[in-house]
């Protein structure tokens, strides 16, 4: 059971509730595949609203519903009231109507799943808001780390590429600064918030130097559609100075691993073959791993009500 009604950010986590539900996402492993033994969401309704296009999230989450037993409905945003001018809190005052027990939301703008979540009486999950937070990334991120090296502390984690756009680098620095680990973020600094370093991260702009002795090579997505200038001359470029290959990745450990939340850019965020190295990269047991968080994360914030049916 987690302490607030819903999930919106890491930042209201404490470490003892993210390793809660870590270990809870653990016991969905049954002979290295993910399984509910118990229809524990059974006559639930999930409501997945993805404002976003998004593949990985929504389907995650739609499954895992599934695999618990709930009745998930997918509300397609081009249809709905909202595409026609219909404002968040009417949307809002709309869905509580309806007595939805859970609510799945993705949002372009920052802010706007905490407001929805003040306005109905279910528990809320913020599954990407604008470059605000992506918390069950995060927490998918520790699961597969855990799952990988064997344990979730005293690690060195390097998050690398167009930090200053990404909600993944924001949560998972929440994340691994409960966890005590020690963080860098790595990229041009145009890609870089001036301020990044009041999180209480090590600033480089230079690959080389920010990936040695790393545990953790976490590299991000170069979010285009976000951008509105010139943040770089040419992917080429950036490919040579910040994609992640093989000459640059020998400076972390030789037991480092490669992580990416997806969708890759191949050869401009990541060398290919690089990414499909399966004694580096990690990124297949990521996708498998949400599962399992998100599974996890509907059944805590939903115990109390199961308890009572």
């Amino acid at each position: 059971m987690l302490n607030n009604k819903d999930l919106l950010s890491i930042n209201e986590l404490s470490k003892s509730e993210i390793i809660s539900i870590i270990n809870n996402a653990n016991s969905y492993y049954h002979d290295n595949k993910i399984s509910s033994k118990k229809k524990v969401l059974n006559n639930f309704t999930q409501i997945n609203l993805f404002f976003e296009n998004s593949t990985r999230t929504q389907v995650s989450f739609e499954i895992a519903g599934t695999l618990l037993g709930a009745n998930v409905v997918n509300f397609p945003f081009n249809n709905s009231s909202q595409s026609k001018g219909e404002t968040l809190l009417d949307l809002a005052a709309t869905l509580n109507s309806m007595n939805p027990d859970i609510l799945i939301i993705r949002h372009p703008n920052s802010g706007a799943v905490q407001l929805i979540s003040e306005k109905v009486d279910c528990p809320v999950v913020n599954a990407g808001d604008g470059n605000h937070e992506h918390p069950t990334q995060a927490l998918l991120d520790i699961l597969t780390i855990k799952k990988r090296i064997g344990r979730i502390d005293n690690l060195k984690i390097a998050i690398c590429g167009d930090i200053a756009h990404s909600r993944v680098a924001r949560s998972n620095i929440f994340c691994h600064k409960k966890l005590g680990n020690k963080i860098r973020v790595i990229g041009p600094k145009t890609l870089i918030p001036k301020d990044i370093d009041k999180l209480g991260v090590q600033v480089f702009y230079n690959m080389i130097e920010g990936l040695r002795d790393i545990d953790v090579v976490m590299v991000l997505r170069l979010q285009k559609e976000r951008m509105d200038g010139g943040y770089f001359s040419s992917e080429r470029e950036y490919f040579h100075l910040y994609g992640l290959d093989d000459r640059k990745m020998k400076y972390a450990k030789p037991s480092a691993i490669i992580m990416h939340p997806g969708p890759m850019n191949r050869g401009i965020e990541i060398d290919g073959d690089l990414a499909d190295n399966l004694d580096k990269s990690v990124i297949t047991m990521q996708v498998e791993a949400g599962l399992a968080i998100r599974m996890s994360v509907l059944e805590l914030l939903l115990k109390k009500k199961i308890k009572n049916v």
